[in-house]
């Protein structure tokens, strides 16, 4: 019997884990529930679950993960403020279930240095989908990872019709059903520069040997190529409930979490090139990636704050990776040793200096 603390509860991931869990309750119990402010829906939560121990926001995330006696905390939070959490979480020996990837990439080092071997299990499906494969082969047996990509909403648009699209049309992905910041991610095609860096820090595989090839059927959720030119792909129909599944008791599968592929009937799974320049933000998170130090966490950074911005009708869509980049390019690497501390002032300046670009 596994005990989970989820934070995030009331989110996608979180709900979808409870999902999981309540399917399974011979193999987990829920020890502990966080969510961001919604406090219904965490009360209704804790009812159906007899969980005594819930909190509200990163403060009571991060004195659960401390104080509860668990083997998995599943960290579901969305965006940066989930850094402290998940440091909590790896300093305390739990298994980290970690869906909240902007915490890996804007703590980086900080975050891979004391992590023990094993400690992370993605819940993203791409690195979730990597994991898997991996078990195919030795780590010196990797010729690449290719991450795949549905596209989003504008596939095949070219840079120039970008212009007025609108938050509505942003949030209309094809395939997944996810919240706003993920989901406008996935349209910039940021959520998916964000996976490269992800992808390097977990899998420790240099830049240059990582790709991302757009398939819109989101039914290979990513593949390793090895050395001997074979290709081990993980497929399934896209439905978060299994990544979450492995990542709350890796590396076992549990029995029909998941709806499997029908091969009865007739389909198609096409793959093509990312379109570069409509979509720049994947060949800057590499370029941000290959600088390493704290230049992740201000790619990130600036793109939550222009990711508001656009939502709240302040600049345009293509304006939101303009923003990262003049971000990025304006910012130098701060001088000692990279501590948490240090990480929020950078944060703090690239927000500042994104919402500045976009007051004008």
């Amino acid at each position: 019997m596994r005990r989970v603390l989820i934070l995030g509860s009331t989110g996608s991931i979180g709900t979808q884990a409870l999902e999981v869990i309540a399917a399974n309750r011979d193999r987990f119990t829920v020890v502990g529930l966080v969510a961001g402010r919604n406090a219904d829906a965490l009360a209704a939560q804790a009812e159906a679950f007899g969980v005594g121990a819930t909190g509200l926001g990163v403060e009571d995330a991060v004195r659960l993960v401390q104080d509860l006696d668990c083997d998995v905390v599943l960290n579901g939070i969305t965006g940066s403020v989930g850094l402290a959490p998940t440091l909590a979480a790896l300093e305390s020996g739990r298994t980290l279930a970690l869906a909240n990837k902007e915490s890996l990439i804007v703590g980086g080092d900080l975050v891979t240095r004391i992590a023990a071997p094993g400690q992370i299990v993605p819940v993203d499906s791409e690195h979730s989908a990597i994991a898997q494969a991996l078990r195919s082969g030795l780590h010196t047996e990797v010729r690449r990872l290719v991450l795949t990509a549905s596209g989003g909403p504008f596939r095949g648009r070219s840079r120039e019709t970008l212009d007025d699209v609108t938050p509505a049309e942003a949030l209309a992905h094809p395939t997944w059903d996810m919240g706003r910041v993920v989901t406008t991610n996935s349209a910039t095609l940021v959520n998916k520069g964000l996976e490269v860096i992800e992808a390097r820090l977990l899998f420790d595989i240099d830049y240059d040997s990582i790709d991302v090839v757009v398939h819109p059927q989101s039914i290979v959720h990513s593949m390793v190529e090895f050395v001997d030119g074979s290709t081990i792909a993980q497929a399934s129909p896209p439905d978060m409930r299994l990544p979450i599944s492995l990542g709350l008791d890796w590396p076992h599968r549990i029995a029909g979490v998941g709806v499997p592929l029908d091969w009865t009937t007739s389909s198609s799974w096409t793959f093509e090139p990312l379109d570069e320049e409509a979509f720049p933000a994947v060949a800057l998170a590499k370029a941000v990636g290959k600088r390493g130090g704290t230049f992740p966490a201000v790619y990130n950074a600036a793109n939550e704050q222009a990711v508001e911005a656009f939502h709240d009708g302040r600049i345009g869509f293509p304006r939101i990776v303009e923003t990262i980049q003049a971000v990025v390019e304006a910012h130098s690497e701060p001088l000692g040793e990279l501590t948490y501390e240090s990480l929020l002032e950078v944060e703090r300046a690239a927000r500042a200096g994104a919402d500045q670009l976009i007051a004008g």
